[in-house]
């Protein structure tokens, strides 16, 4: 059977699509769309990605209007919640999961739910 290989895109709504997309690139160092010749996509790097769809009544997501969450692996967690903190984002407590890894929670400005993973060794 012919498989994807691995996640081509993540297209949602939001209210201020370039205010969002910056707060994406500068914080997190997800790269923009590319608008021309010469300008790069975001890419991963290669690792191990999550596919869980959830019943529609959890509240893992928090606030139960929003239907999806991001998972970004990260490679350093305290150095991205230092970061993040010293850019003014709240930074949930950072949780031990072992062996899988550690993981914390924020949220973008249209208050999505993003978890950062920092794979366990």
């Amino acid at each position: 059977m012919e498989k994807v290989t691995g996640i081509g895109g993540f297209f949602f709504r939001a209210k201020d699509p370039k205010g969002l997309a910056k707060w994406y690139n500068d914080h997190l160092g997800v790269s923009l769309v590319p608008s021309g010749a010469g300008d790069e996509p975001w890419h991963q790097e290669a690792g191990p990605t999550a596919f869980s769809p959830s019943k529609e009544t959890t509240d893992y997501f928090g606030d139960m209007s929003k239907v999806w969450m991001l998972n970004f692996r990260v490679r350093n967690m305290d150095a991205m919640v230092a970061q993040l903190k010293g850019a003014g984002i709240t930074v949930g407590e950072v949780q031990d999961y072992p062996p899988v890894g550690r993981f914390t929670r924020i949220h973008d400005p249209e208050g999505n739910p993003i978890e950062l993973w920092e794979p366990g060794k």
